[in-house]
């Protein structure tokens, strides 16, 4: 199994180089205090944590997995140790606001930090990740009562928390939910039903857990617009923080699956269980999105984490391993062959790796700055980052899990047939990375929320409010030599792409179904031109290193990537513009053998 190393050096680079974090969270109110070497203090500790006590986790969690009994869950031995030490650290309070215990740091640190944590181990990583997202929906959502009773041990980590929606006969489509909601007297919910694929739903990391459920309330409407959102404890809370007794819910197995075994996805079952509204009734769904939206984002950072990990072992064995000699004459002269990495085809595959997660990480952690931007500047601020959030979103959900998909694979390739063999671990990170890009919205679903929903729903408002500044940063480098090879592509997709969308939305007047036909293709298409953008800012910033070898290395890292990678905007391109009868045309039967 790869022994993963913090990529410290690439993280201050896009941190401090590129995206300039001190000013940053300088013009964050109330967060000025984020200075480059607090952020660095952070992140060195949060390195330290994963190399040291996640990492050697990973595989023996993977091979133990997680077992069902009447009593509750178990996890792999040392998750529960390593939960421990990871609250005793004061992690899970990282982005909390200080009213409810927390530290009160921006949102956008705690993504970095749960990309550390996720490379060293995904599995566990999820068990604190999806806690404080339903803390912070609480948080920002929740009544007085919800937040005073439940936030302050979920805040410390003493307590867990999961979000509740999927079903057996629905999984995106949540109108057709069948779990229901009875009001009692005294202001609560009876809560019954049944929620498949509850990552965390059981376990025993934390001695209680609070469910975030969907339910229709009595009488509500069909479809989305009679979802409600409700707090449902496994164990009722007495005032003074304690746990009571045990409330209606149970987990009545977890799921044989593909890949990350060392989290528990449960099949949780609500039999009048006690819940408080959140919010308003059938609201839920609106209510749910704002825990949705950071998943997605979270599952974005899955699909960074487990391509570092993956370009991580690759490397070090094609460095190690020593088959034939280079075509252009012996490398190792001294030993019987030449290490892998000096042959042209592993090259491609070690750069494909490095591109995209590289790329991947400066979009993320810019991603994350305009996330920070839409929840703490003023309005009108706010305001314009959260519909640039709105259209990068999908983006990064759903290219950045396909991207690392792609690296995972291509890891296992490098390694050859050892790849395909578990004690290296390798084949692991494919099947743990293999659920991103169905997690929270598949690849399909994400491509119609942003050229549906996103695009075509804005009239290309969301789309303009990024290629502007494209077009800008373009404009401003249009002179600048030395980013000619970067600058002028990069217009031209740019341009290209307004086009294309155009012409898209003129057909899907004619036929609405041209929109779901070309949707994945031009999120992919998205996708590689957004990466694009970033490298090229990447490119501005090393071009301007003189010797310094890792901006040489960044500086020929894009080059590849323009030359290598971002022409497979052509292919995609080309799909779409093909239409949708080469999709509708044959008929149901016509499938048939």
């Amino acid at each position: 199994m790869p022994q993963y190393q913090a990529p410290m050096r690439d993280i201050k680079f896009v941190l401090d180089d590129l995206l300039n974090a001190e000013q940053h969270y300088a013009k964050i109110p109330g967060r000025e205090t984020v200075t480059p070497d607090l952020l660095h203090a952070i992140l060195g500790e949060a390195a330290k944590f994963c190399e040291g006590v996640l990492s050697p986790i990973d595989l023996s969690g993977d091979q133990e997995g997680c077992t069902w009994s009447e009593d509750g869950v178990k996890t792999p031995k040392g998750f529960k140790e390593a939960y421990d030490a990871y609250v005793e650290g004061g992690w899970p309070a990282m982005t909390a606001g200080e009213a409810v215990g927390g530290q009160n740091l921006p949102t956008s640190i705690g993504l970095l930090v749960n990309e550390l944590v996720g490379s060293a181990n995904w599995a566990w990583s999820m068990y604190p990740g999806l806690s404080g997202a339903a803390a912070r929906l609480i948080e920002t959502m929740g009544t007085e009562f919800q937040k005073e009773r439940y936030l302050p041990k979920m805040v410390s980590g003493e307590w867990g928390g999961t979000m509740c929606l999927t079903e057996s006969h629905c999984g995106s489509d949540l109108g057709m939910l069948r779990t229901k909601a009875a009001p009692q007297a005294d202001g609560s919910y009876k809560i019954t039903g049944t929620k498949i694929f509850i990552s965390g739903g059981e376990h025993d990391l934390t001695e209680n857990i609070i469910h975030l459920v969907i339910a229709r309330c009595e009488g509500a409407p069909d479809g989305t617009g009679g979802i409600s959102l409700f707090v449902v404890p496994k164990f009722m809370a007495n005032e003074d923080g304690s746990v009571g007794e045990r409330n209606g819910v149970s987990c009545g197995s977890i799921e044989h699956k593909m890949g990350i075994h060392g989290n528990a996805t449960c099949v949780m079952n609500f039999d009048g269980a006690t819940g408080y509204l959140v919010g308003k009734e059938n609201e839920g769904l609106r209510n749910m999105f704002f825990m949705m939206n950071a998943a997605r984002m979270g599952t974005a950072i899955q699909g960074l984490s487990e391509g570092e990990l993956a370009y991580q072992g690759a490397l070090t064995y094609a460095r190690e391993r020593l088959q034939m000699r280079s075509l252009s004459g012996p490398k190792n002269p001294d030993g019987p062959a030449d290490p892998i990495i000096v042959h042209p085809d592993v090259r491609r595959m070690l750069l494909t790796q490095k591109s995209l997660v590289e790329g991947s990480r400066a979009f993320l952690y810019w991603v994350a700055q305009i996330l920070d931007n839409s929840f703490y500047q003023e309005s009108e601020e706010a305001k314009e980052a959260e519909a640039l959030l709105e259209f990068l979103t999908p983006i990064a959900k759903a290219f950045v899990t396909e991207a690392g998909l792609e690296v995972a694979n291509i890891g296992v390739q490098v390694y050859g047939g050892h790849g395909y063999v578990k004690e290296w671990g390798m084949e692991k990170i494919i099947r743990d990375a293999r659920i991103a890009t169905v997690y929270e919205g598949t690849t399909g679903i994400q491509a119609l929320d942003l050229l549906g929903r996103k695009v075509m729903g804005t009239g290309g408002k969301s789309l303009a409010l990024f290629t502007k500044q494209v077009h800008k940063f373009c404009q401003a480098n249009a002179e600048n030599e030395a980013l000619a090879e970067f600058i002028k592509p990069l217009a031209e997709l740019n341009k290209e792409w307004g086009e294309l969308t155009g012409r898209i939305g003129e057909k899907a007047m004619q036929n609405a179904d041209e929109v779901g036909a070309a949707s994945v293709d031009y999120l992919m298409y998205s996708g590689y031109v957004v990466l694009a953008f970033m490298w090229a800012r990447m490119a501005a910033v090393a071009a301007e290193g003189g010797d310094d070898a890792f901006l040489a290395a960044k500086l020929k890292t894009a080059r590849f990537y323009y030359e290598r990678i971002l022409p497979r905007t052509v292919s995609h391109k080309l799909a779409m513009e093909s239409g949708a009868d080469n999709l509708m045309d044959l008929e149901e039967e016509a499938f048939l053998f």
